[in-house]
């Protein structure tokens, strides 16, 4: 997009000389030091604000007494780590099957930092909001659920990508969206994780064999919601970075994104809140532990693979338009659309994997 330019500068010939009146560029030795300090800013602005993000999530995990518990304890430490391992998988794979230019590590831990720290947002919003909403006969915890929880979660996670990396230029494509997005999700299930593991385990010193027994049965079972955080928030990813090269749109596709992400989460709340009773009113007799597990391992898995589709068609049309080679999609119709190299927003020349 072209800079936008003064009336005086639209109206003026060439030759006019509009330096510091409607037109600007570095002449003198004061501009060429305040160049120079921008320059110098600019580059280490993004250090900067995660040094500053790194702090501010330390802060936060005492107060949660996350790290004091994993330090006192670090058995405690190891369990919110292989907690998350799932979870970090998923965003690997994510992260791999990126076919443009990988992303860089800095960028990806300053949204998995950020994450973390919007965390506590989402945390205060459930916290002041579930006694209203759940007053409702019935149906409150769902609507709890659809309303609060999922939106809310969402949302920050959302934020996560969009205050910065979402910004940068090497945001460059659609992808990075569901790359950046599945980070987000880590981080959350991190923070989210560390907390349900710590909490209960009181302050004292050292923590017993029961507590520790405690923990390792709340991060068996953390292992298996966090890659649901990881899904979710890829496909509002996703839909961030199409809405970033689809400006005219871009309100709508970013809606549409959080809606997918928001009612995959609720409805996951929900059945998994229910699973119990809802076996038991089908007749199905299992145990609870073997239907959590069953569950869990059914849904990731149906919606992983929509994510995978997802991810799959993109990097098809890319390896196609780089190859000089024509894209078909289908539209709702099921009639064929075709797009050559010269008419998509990627061009011939793609970026290298």
């Amino acid at each position: 997009m072209e800079d936008e330019r003064d009336p005086i500068a639209d109206g003026a010939t060439d030759s006019a000389d509009l330096y510091d009146i409607a037109t600007w560029e570095p002449r003198g030795l004061l501009d060429r030091i305040s160049a120079g300090v921008y320059g110098a800013l600019n580059a280490v602005a993004p250090y900067v604000v995660a040094l500053f993000v790194l702090v501010v999530v330390l802060v936060e995990l005492l107060l949660f007494g996350v790290a004091i518990t994993s330090f006192r304890n670090p058995v405690v430490g190891a369990f919110v780590l292989l907690s998350v391992v799932p979870a970090f998988a998923l965003a690997v794979y994510i992260w791999y099957a990126d076919v443009t230019t990988s992303e860089p590590l800095w960028l990806l831990a300053l949204t998995f930092l950020l994450s973390v720290l919007l965390a506590s947002f989402a945390a205060i919003v459930n916290t002041l909001l579930q006694p209203v909403v759940t007053l409702v006969p019935v149906v409150g915890m769902t609507l709890f659920f659809y309303l609060v929880v999922a939106p809310v979660e969402e949302t920050v996670k959302w934020l996560a990508v969009r205050l910065w990396a979402f910004r940068d230029a090497r945001f460059d494509a659609v992808i990075d969206g569901a790359v950046y997005g599945a980070v987000a999700g880590l981080g959350f299930a991190t923070i989210e994780n560390a907390i349900y593991i710590t909490q209960g385990l009181g302050s004292s010193a050292p923590l017993g064999a029961d507590a520790i027994a405690s923990a390792g049965q709340t991060a068996a079972v953390r292992l298996l919601a966090g890659p649901g955080h990881v899904i979710y928030s890829a496909f509002a990813g996703y839909y961030l970075g199409l809405a970033k090269f689809n400006r005219e749109n871009a309100g709508p596709i970013v809606v549409k994104g959080l809606l997918i992400a928001s009612f995959i989460h609720a409805t996951y709340n929900t059945l998994v809140t229910y699973l119990n009773p809802i076996l038991d009113l089908a007749g199905i007799a299992v145990a609870p532990g073997v239907a959590f597990i069953g569950f869990v391992v059914v849904y990731d898995s149906i919606f992983g693979y929509v994510l995978y589709r997802k991810i799959s068609r993109y990097r098809k049309a890319y390896r196609q338009v780089n190859m000089g080679q024509s894209v078909t999609f289908e539209d709702a119709a099921g009639e064929g659309e075709r797009v050559g190299p010269a008419e998509s927003d990627g061009g011939s020349e793609g970026k290298s994997e």
